[in-house]
């Protein structure tokens, strides 16, 4: 990658507006036709296109809660009103809730899948009846690769239906900021008018290519974290002290029977990094990054290190 990068001689040059390379190599990685690929600098540049499309000041966006706080902040930012439906106990979506919660000014729908921070799926009938409203439905698959499941069969079936992507998890391609969704080709068509022209910088472009020419490196790397994933869910079971929920992303959410924030403080002093949420419906729970086996280990040492503390 870093050689490929630095061989690059064209970084005077603005890349394709078009995207033509980008998006047939993603048509080569997902098997879909390039007139419903639009990328973008990050998953989230397609987040904030869509709701200038379809959504104007005072409209509603339903959103699924606890989930990605980008759905939130995007809205909120465009002029749109969040309408949030919660989530149960199991991180599930309550599909009776959000039906009920649509109204006339309803435009967009939100739905990650595998869920952040909670790394749970949604039912593929939850996701129909969702979609059976005619609503646009945007599904978030940023941990698909993680997960292996995805919607994008139904987008012949479901003219509503739109994906979103990211090189940022599995590829490690966070800093270079290249995302992509997949979409009804009207809505794509759409989409490449109102975005701007050089969205994805030529960096990220030569970084998609070398990581799809070395695909099978990277879908290694991702079996080797789901297997330490599930090392890690195994071992944290132990701990009566917290609640580990089943995940198909790579990381595992976590209710702690105490306060999190001081969980969180206090692995930090051991120089150990989780996730903690100081926002509702997520104050007592940690979501924790799957590493290497030695990060792992350094981490199942510090928590019996503290739960001896108690």
């Amino acid at each position: 990658m870093s050689q490929a990068l630095a061989a690059h001689s064209h970084f005077n040059i603005y890349p394709d507006s078009e995207q033509t390379e980008l998006r047939e190599l993603l048509q080569q990685y997902t098997g879909v036709g390039v007139e419903h690929i639009v990328a973008g600098g990050g998953s989230n540049q397609l987040i904030d296109l869509l709701l200038h499309l379809f959504v104007e000041p005072g409209d509603e966006v339903l959103n699924f809660v606890p989930t990605f706080d980008m759905f939130r902040f995007s809205t909120q930012i465009n002029g749109g009103k969040v309408v949030e439906v919660v989530r149960d106990e199991k991180y599930a979506i309550d599909v009776k809730a959000a039906k009920s919660a649509i109204s006339s000014r309803t435009k967009l729908i939100f739905l990650a899948s595998p869920n952040s921070p909670t790394g749970n799926m949604t039912a593929e009938d939850d996701i129909l009846e969702i979609a059976d409203t005619g609503l646009p439905l945007v599904i978030d698959e940023a941990y698909y690769e993680f997960s292996g499941q995805t919607v994008t069969p139904l987008l012949k079936r479901y003219k509503n239906l739109m994906v979103l992507r990211t090189f940022s998890k599995w590829a490690g391609l966070a800093g270079l900021r290249v995302g992509y969704g997949i979409f009804p080709p009207r809505i794509a068509a759409y989409l490449h008018q109102i975005k701007v022209p050089y969205n994805v910088n030529a960096a990220a472009i030569v970084a998609v290519r070398e990581s799809l020419r070395d695909i099978d490196y990277l879908r290694d790397k991702v079996k080797l974290i789901i297997a330490e994933r599930e090392r890690l869910f195994g071992e944290l079971q132990k701990l009566k002290w917290l609640k580990p929920f089943p995940s198909r992303a790579n990381f595992i959410f976590c209710s702690v029977l105490g306060k999190a924030s001081e969980l969180h403080r206090q692995l930090q002093a051991r120089g150990i990094l989780v996730r903690y949420f100081d926002r509702p419906l997520l104050r007592d729970a940690i979501r924790i990054s799957v590493g290497k086996p030695e990060h792992t280990d350094a981490l199942l040492k510090a928590l019996r290190e503290i739960e001896a503390a108690y």
